[in-house]
């Protein structure tokens, strides 16, 4: 069973695009949606953070006195935690926060999102929204008439124009059917797709 997803086009006529149902059609799994936001937003962080330990530490390879007789605690190096200019006690060390993911809870995720995207109708396909220059102006006159603040351009390619155009509006994302990701999914008010991206979509998610 094929399901319609509605087109929008600069002469305003109601037409619509097919799309297969176990694609377009699935139940929202919030567990999985979140769990999949979760991963990717955990894989973007860059981990970098880093500290020395007393090992790290410049210097501090004599003891600063002998172990007994001077009358104050035993010390066996100045780069203790403990001593000023020290090392850090459990020091930070660069890691990465990727999360693993199986390739069919991904695609599953993806197919969540984009059927509660159609059920709630977010998701649109339109062909005439790509700008035909790399004025600003006339995109975003295009955009205006969505009524959506959150907007996610998804195209067969980023060409010049589109990224030109794109660039300085605000709340305004444009992807590709390979490069698609959940968190601009979810977060988008209205996604607009052209026919052949979201074909790709479709052959991608099957």
């Amino acid at each position: 069973m094929a399901l319609q997803v509605p087109a929008i086009n600069d002469q305003d006529s109601a037409t619509a695009v097919d799309v297969a149902e176990q694609v377009f059609g699935q139940e929202f799994n919030e567990t999985l949606v979140h769990q999949l936001v979760v991963k990717y937003q955990a894989g973007a962080r860059a981990g970098t953070k880093a500290q020395k330990n007393r090992s790290a530490v410049r210097g501090g390879g004599i003891k600063p006195w002998r172990q007994k007789g001077t009358g104050r605690a035993r010390s066996g190096t100045t780069r203790s935690p403990l001593w000023r200019s020290g090392g850090v006690t459990f020091a930070a060390q660069p890691r990465s926060f990727e999360q693993k993911l199986n390739k069919k809870m991904y695609k599953a995720g993806i197919r969540s999102i984009f059927s509660e995207l159609l059920r709630q109708e977010r998701l649109t396909v339109s062909d005439d929204i790509l700008p035909t220059s790399p004025k600003t102006k006339e995109f975003a006159g295009k955009l205006k008439a969505l009524d959506a603040k959150r907007v996610l351009i998804i195209a067969d390619d980023i060409n010049e124009n589109l990224y030109l155009a794109a660039r300085n509006i605000p709340y305004v994302a444009i992807a590709t059917a390979e490069s698609v990701d959940p968190v601009t999914l979810v977060s988008a008010d209205k996604v607009i797709a052209t026919t052949t991206a979201l074909k790709n979509i479709e052959e991608r998610l099957s």
